[in-house]
């Protein structure tokens, strides 16, 4: 019996409809610009810094616009995701000044 449509569909996995799955997808990205995370379509750890910051600096801005509007463990979450990110960034770009 060959492989249709429906079937594929029903096999794919589907992340769960909450904040975190629209938080991880820029984190994950932000970690492979960092260098911190292998790109999985290359293989390989692929640094850019300039991308990294814009992927930091739209969840700051995510953070400030659902400011009042999340529940507490959406807003650790994030503030997690952020302190880690920006530690990350400024160990790297430290790196580079020295």
């Amino acid at each position: 019996m060959s492989e249709g449509p429906k079937d594929q569909e029903e096999t794919e996995f589907m992340p769960p409809l909450d904040f975190s799955s629209l938080i991880f997808p820029f984190y994950t990205q932000a970690l492979m610009k960092l260098g911190l995370m292998e790109n999985p379509q290359t293989n390989q750890n692929e640094e850019n810094l300039d991308y990294a910051r814009r992927l930091i600096d739209l969840l700051d801005l995510l953070k400030d616009r659902t400011k009042g509007n999340l529940q507490p463990e959406e807003e650790n979450f994030l503030e997690a995701v952020l302190s880690q990110l920006k530690m990350h960034y400024l160990n790297k770009t430290q790196a580079i000044k020295l």
